[in-house]
């Protein structure tokens, strides 16, 4: 395996291949580094403030491409693979903690409900949960045809199709609540893209009802974007947490 070494935000960060696919992982400073890793499951680089904030608490940050941020099973196989060697080659802890904004969000789901030995906690942001929503636009979300030309070339899903779809992402909540993994949900209330009412809250109310663990941060005055928040201690908080939990 060659690994190819370069600088991401201060952190080193390892750059190579796993079958074929592009990965990469962050590595934090030797003084306060645990086995503790955060997954993005897309978008890598993007709204990345509570990842530095992990990895200047000792947590290391890893990345596999998508074939497709529409998500097709191979991805869930790949991020097992991604797991898999980080733990032989690392020494990394078994499970990890996916970090789903937008398309990672359906994403982190997916493989969540796959891979559930792999998650320790989910922290979602604007998380696409209902493709009728996003990218269809059958609901309240803006019309968006590039996205939606996109997802029907990469998954063969079209409108029609999706009415009786029985595997959105909101469908796979059930091995999730099944293995107690928690969940943080941050989104915005004016989501015009990934709209609140037809994807978080969805969540939040199917997870509350089976008396999951959830909490939910809404950004009142928040459009898709940005994700995180400017303070991240709240989600920090929450995963340190829940990762606490579950190794005790």
């Amino acid at each position: 395996m060659e690994y190819f070494e370069s600088v991401w935000n201060g952190f080193k960060m390892l750059d190579f291949v796993l079958d074929g696919r592009k990965a990469k992982l962050v590595i934090p400073g030797k003084r306060n580094a645990c086995k503790n890793w955060l997954l993005k499951t897309e978008y890598f680089g993007a709204f990345p403030q509570f990842e530095l904030d992990m990895l200047a608490r000792g947590w290391h940050l890893a990345y596999i491409e998508n074939q497709t941020r529409w998500h097709v099973p191979s991805d869930d196989d790949a991020k097992e693979m991604l797991c898999r060697h980080l733990v032989s080659e690392f020494g990394l802890a078994e499970a990890c903690v996916p970090v789903g904004m937008s398309c990672g969000g359906m994403q982190a789901v997916y493989f969540a409900a796959r891979y559930p030995q792999r998650v320790a906690a989910l922290y979602l942001d604007a998380p696409v949960l209902n493709l009728l929503s996003c990218p269809c636009s059958m609901g309240q979300a803006r019309e968006d045809s590039g996205m939606y030309e996109e997802m029907v070339q990469a998954t063969g899903h079209t409108k029609s199709s999706l009415i009786n779809y029985r595997n959105h992402p909101i469908d796979n909540i059930g091995p999730i609540l099944e293995n107690h993994i928690p969940i943080i949900l941050v989104c915005g209330a004016k989501d015009q893209v990934v709209p609140y009412e037809e994807n978080g809250k969805i969540l939040y109310d199917i997870v509350k009802a089976a008396d999951g663990e959830i909490v939910q941060i809404v950004k009142p005055e928040c459009d898709h974007h940005p994700h995180s928040l400017e303070d991240t201690t709240p989600i920090i908080r929450f995963v340190e947490h829940a990762v606490w939990a579950k190794n005790k």
